[in-house]
């Protein structure tokens, strides 16, 4: 298990060249390893031992009645969670007598976690998947190792030459390239969104309180307490077993099931509700900040004034008037890879090649 979870560290390692924003890197590279990770745990959990454990009186081989209630379902009554354990219930959410029959919770979903886990975690890899397909390594193209020391000053300044060309020859024809990358972190809202549903909807709808009852429960006082983590992961429920008995007639037999694999869950959950939640209000904010780049151009010099500060700010407000979103957004990526020094230079002659342009072509 730890060389399996060792092996996802490859995930984080750095990139020489930047191509996408630390948010849309938490979605595609922390949240799918944290979703691999916990699928991982789970299976361990859930396929190298005994999930469930069940108590029974009956003559019925214990193995038996394990396997049945393990790939059938498990049960609880919700009414019984609120009684006192120890005097009217044995356990939280057991009860007996003629009102099992009219109130009960089964539970079969902790069959499924694993492969949940998996699949969204690969449906948070979707995105980076899209924009690696559509970036088809432009931007590790133009930098041509400029990110890195170089040897000479000849070679350096062939390679700006190189990269400055690039830029006159592609002038505003790099809108695709930005609206692309932008609908890509707009993907990961409707995913992350998308997900909190569907774990709602996986957990019977008791996904989207779960939070915030865990974090009353916490405050709230010890005799006024209640586990919400034993109500949507109960970890003993009731499993109802039905065979023919000597006469011929069919015999019930109730047994009580220990669901230990409840305890990896609940954990699980609770901290993916958090996380979710972090990313969504993150990928939101994300969200409105390229509206405004979109609908407000005046904010885009500020934005790569303060990218890289060695560029005089007459500079930047010059060749951004005459830059669209798209090789604005290109100018300001180059930003983040360019070695500062290298990108002032860049900035200022391909600044001056525009102005040069417009002018002949006045």
């Amino acid at each position: 298990m730890y060389n399996i979870l060792a092996g996802l560290k490859e995930y984080f390692r750095r990139q020489e060249i930047v191509t996408d924003n630390v948010v849309f890197r938490l979605h595609y590279i922390f949240t799918t390893v944290l979703l691999i990770a916990f699928s991982l745990l789970v299976t361990a959990t859930q396929y190298v031992g005994n999930p469930i454990q069940c108590i029974n009186d009956n003559d019925i081989p214990i193995h038996v009645i394990n396997t049945y209630c393990w790939i059938s379902t498990t049960f609880t009554i919700p009414s019984s969670f609120m009684r006192s354990v120890g005097s009217e219930v044995p356990h939280p959410g057991l009860g007996a007598g003629l009102f099992e029959g009219k109130d009960q919770k089964h539970y079969a979903y902790y069959q499924w976690v694993c492969f949940i886990l998996f699949f969204q975690a690969i449906l948070c890899y979707i995105p980076r998947w899209l924009w690696t397909a559509w970036e088809g390594g432009l931007m590790q193209t133009i930098v041509l190792g400029l990110n890195s020391g170089l040897k000479t000053v000849e070679e350096r300044t062939i390679k700006k030459r190189i990269l400055i060309d690039y830029l006159l020859l592609h002038f505003k024809q790099h809108n695709m390239y930005a609206i692309r990358y932008w609908f890509c972190e707009v993907l990961c809202l409707v995913n992350i969104i998308g997900q909190l549903y569907l774990m709602n909807r996986f957990t019977g709808g008791e996904f989207f309180s779960y939070g915030l009852n865990v974090l009353s429960f916490a405050n709230a006082d010890q005799e006024d307490r209640f586990d919400p983590m034993v109500y949507v992961f109960p970890r003993i429920t009731k499993c109802t077993f039905h065979k023919f008995g000597s006469s011929g007639t069919i015999s019930r037999h109730d047994s009580m099931c220990v669901l230990s694999q409840n305890i990896i869950n609940e954990k699980t959950y609770i901290f993916l509700w958090f996380w979710f939640i972090i990313m969504a209000t993150l990928l939101s904010l994300l969200v409105v900040y390229r509206a405004i780049l979109l609908a407000v151009p005046r904010v885009r010099p500020l934005i790569l004034h303060a990218r890289n500060r060695f560029v005089p700010s007459e500079v930047i407000d010059g060749i951004t008037s005459k830059l669209e979103v798209g090789d604005w957004w290109v100018l300001y990526m180059l930003g983040r890879n360019l070695e500062p020094l290298v990108y002032r230079e860049v900035v200022s002659e391909l600044s001056k090649k525009i102005e040069t342009n417009e002018s002949n072509n006045a």
